[in-house]
């Protein structure tokens, strides 16, 4: 037996152990052919890739250390006695080599291997061939046994009483695109219960459970941000803690560097999480944009109807908004400069952003739509109300109250260069990528402060010399890199 040890590493969402390469109870050979070890005692088991160590500061000879995830996972108290045995290969993974070769999957085929990668029973490896082999080509019915598989294998709310259940969710790709933090109160304010679980950022500047902790705490559990939607009829949280659909995270994880993103994986990620969290009524925002995630018409609407399909097939009332991806939207791009964004929306200033204010309150009139009791086609109309009159405003302070105040305060950074027009005309384009990137350089989101403030947009006019963005950061070195980045090209056009 070797002694548990808890290693305050985050090994982010992959289980990981550490071995001292002088082990006193196993011969360390025996499991670096495997790369992998399992890890066991009182009924419980884990599997876990192996890293092996030198210094037995950071294990002993008679210890195992495992990881943050690692740790948390198997459950058992630092000092616990446990063993070490050789992994077998989960027996889902012949399925995936089936796939390999052109095999389409059922629903029950699916769900042993969604188990098994839910289980942290797969590799990264063995979860890219999954991955990739889904990538070459899916069914429609394999994309709906996916995400029933994946609803299946994860936490599934139920809202007992409340009735209709309304959320939104949108593509991605668009800097800026924080509708969410001002539809949920406007439709909270209406009295349609909406509990919006967000993820933070993963390759873009800012996710929305970023930019709400600017203002409030989103840690919240479930059985708290269950409360906040009966108290407040609106809540505006990381999902983390609720654990709705976990294969979707850990696939995310290994997607990412991979760039895979098709439909197929995209509809079960988001149809699987809102079917987890209880939602009866789903507004998708699709936007479509030369540097969106989506780039035409034709690409939209293929996606709209794959929607549409696996979501009735789900029991979900779904309509999909096709909105206009060609640039960001707002002026700010990173978690501080959004949060100014939506609350100067909320608070009827003039200078808030125009073009976030309607298309928030576009969508926001969708969902009102959703309710019996208002008429077909005056729910823009009432979407208005609730934020002229304040209404959606008092809303959003009630929810930020009963989250808690943030755990930190963010400030906007102080290191600020601004990138000027090279000549005199009229802003043609704005790439989206581009100035994603460049906010992500300067630090965000992990730095809140961090990110672009931009001055022009797409048929505002500017001189030769005269700021088209400001960049703002905190560090001198995430400084440094996002000016090189924008130097070598600024993502605006100027004609």
């Amino acid at each position: 037996m070797l002694t548990l040890r808890h290693l305050a590493i985050d090994t982010v969402r992959e289980n990981v152990a550490f071995l001292n390469r002088r082990c006193t109870r196993y011969h360390v050979e025996d499991f670096l052919g495997l790369g992998r070890v399992e890890v066991r005692n009182d009924g419980r088991s884990l599997l876990a890739v192996l890293n092996v160590v030198d210094d037995p500061a950071i294990v002993a000879p008679d210890e195992i250390g495992l990881s943050d995830p690692a740790f948390g996972q198997l459950g058992l108290a630092a000092g616990s006695a446990v063993h070490l045995v050789p992994p077998t290969p989960p027996e889902s993974f012949e399925l995936v080599r089936a796939k390999v070769g052109g095999a389409a999957l059922t629903d029950a085929q699916l769900s042993a291997i969604i188990r098994d990668i839910t289980d942290q029973r797969y590799s990264k490896i063995e979860i890219a061939a999954f991955l990739i082999a889904c990538a070459s080509f899916m069914t429609t019915a394999e994309v709906l046994g996916l995400t029933r598989a994946m609803i299946a294998a994860g936490t599934r709310l139920h809202w007992q009483d409340l009735g209709t259940i309304a959320d939104k969710h949108c593509i991605g790709g668009i800097p800026g695109n924080r509708t969410s933090m001002i539809v949920v109160p406007i439709v909270a304010a209406h009295g349609l219960p909406i509990p919006k679980t967000s993820s933070r950022a993963i390759t873009s500047p800012a996710g929305t459970a970023d930019t709400m902790e600017v203002l409030a705490n989103v840690d919240v559990p479930m059985e708290r941000m269950q409360a906040l939607v009966r108290e407040a009829k609106g809540c505006l949280v990381w999902g983390g803690h609720v654990r709705l659909s976990p294969a979707d995270d850990i696939l995310i994880s290994v997607e990412r560097p991979l760039a895979i993103d098709t439909r197929e994986q995209l509809v079960a990620s988001i149809l699987s999480k809102k079917v987890a969290a209880g939602s009866s009524h789903l507004l998708i925002d699709i936007p479509v944009g030369p540097s969106a995630k989506i780039r035409t018409a034709g690409e939209a609407v293929r996606l709209r109807k794959l929607f549409e399909h696996v979501g009735d097939r789900l029991g979900l009332t779904l309509e999909v908004a096709i909105t206009d991806g060609s640039q960001p939207v707002g002026r700010g791009i990173g978690p501080v400069l959004e949060a100014r964004d939506v609350m100067a929306v909320l608070r009827n200033e003039p200078a808030g952003p125009a073009d976030l204010r309607e298309r928030a309150l576009l969508l926001a009139g969708r969902i009102l739509e959703f309710d019996p009791a208002v008429r077909g086609g005056s729910g823009n109309r009432r979407a208005r109300e609730l934020l002229r009159s304040g209404a959606a405003l008092a809303a959003m302070e009630r929810i930020i109250a009963l989250q808690g105040p943030p755990p930190a305060v963010a400030t906007l950074g102080s290191l600020v260069a601004e990138v000027a027009s090279p000549a005199d005309g009229i802003v043609s384009s704005l790439d989206c990528y581009r100035l994603a990137r460049i906010a992500r350089l300067a630090g965000a989101p992990t730095d809140k402060g961090a990110g672009i403030d931009l001055l022009r947009k797409v048929g505002e006019p500017v001189r030769r010399g005269e700021p088209l963005y400001r960049i703002h950061a905190s560090t001198n070195a995430d400084f440094t890199f996002a000016q090189a980045f924008a130097v070598e090209n600024s993502g605006v056009m100027v004609g």
